[in-house]
């Protein structure tokens, strides 16, 4: 039985109280969590679980047999199903995370052309773009500050499946598809700019994203530029 997800309502939950639902030998699920599993080109998260006198570090967090496993270091034993623990993720990398996946958003929103690939760390991201043309660095680097001083609100709504595939040009990701089989997709709606599906976690505001620095733009294939992002602080 997959975790309720806490994240996907709310991104700024930094700790919540849980209860164990299974465990292996280096992870542990429980029923809800405020953790973040990778996926959609984002980490999972890390942080710490507390349970009586005992405290772990998980230093990963990924899917796995249809449920979210909170992996912990190496040796550790993991709590017992039944067992209450707290968990507690490493906000300031998850904060991170956050602002860089909305500026890619932003990135996206610059650059109207189909995305073959991305991903995400703390200290840079990258898109990839369906294009031959090429990148001005400086143009782009403007366009998405003023996206970022207009302070357009960010939020999720959900469609159902067949709403998607009436609009099927809401899917910018050329590779890879949004997951189905739930009923529902979520939407990322950034108001005035950009609104596609995703589940990953995100800024409340453009105007949290902060300075970006457009990177290196590199040639992958005839028809593929990959751009790297950077946040100056």
């Amino acid at each position: 039985m997959l975790a309720k997800e806490i994240f996907r309502e709310d991104a700024y939950r930094k700790t919540c109280d849980a209860t164990v639902t299974g465990s292996g030998e280096d992870y542990f699920c429980v029923d809800q969590t405020v953790f973040y599993p990778l996926g959609g080109g984002q980490p999972g998260d890390t942080g710490t679980a507390s349970w009586g006198e005992s405290q772990a570090v998980i230093v990963d967090t990924r899917y796995g047999d249809g449920d979210i496993r909170h992996l912990l270091q190496e040796g550790v034993v993991p709590p017992a199903p039944g067992t209450a623990v707290t968990l507690a993720i490493d906000w300031p990398r998850r904060y991170r995370h956050m602002r860089m996946h909305t500026a890619m958003h932003l990135l996206g929103a610059v650059l109207q052309y189909g995305v073959t690939g991305g991903n995400i760390t703390a200290e840079k991201s990258r898109l990839d773009f369906d294009m031959t043309d090429t990148v001005d660095k400086e143009a782009v680097a403007a366009a998405i500050a003023e996206l970022v001083a207009e302070d357009h609100p960010v939020g999720c709504r959900w469609i159902s499946e067949a709403e998607l595939d009436a609009n099927p040009e809401l899917v910018r990701t050329m590779s890879v598809q949004p997951p189905r089989g739930k009923g529902a997709i979520r939407l990322l709606e950034i108001d005035g700019v950009d609104l596609q599906p995703c589940g990953g976690t995100h800024v409340g505001s453009t105007a949290e994203v902060g300075k970006v620095r457009i990177g290196k733009v590199e040639k992958k294939g005839r028809q593929n530029r990959r751009v790297n992002l950077h946040l100056d602080d």
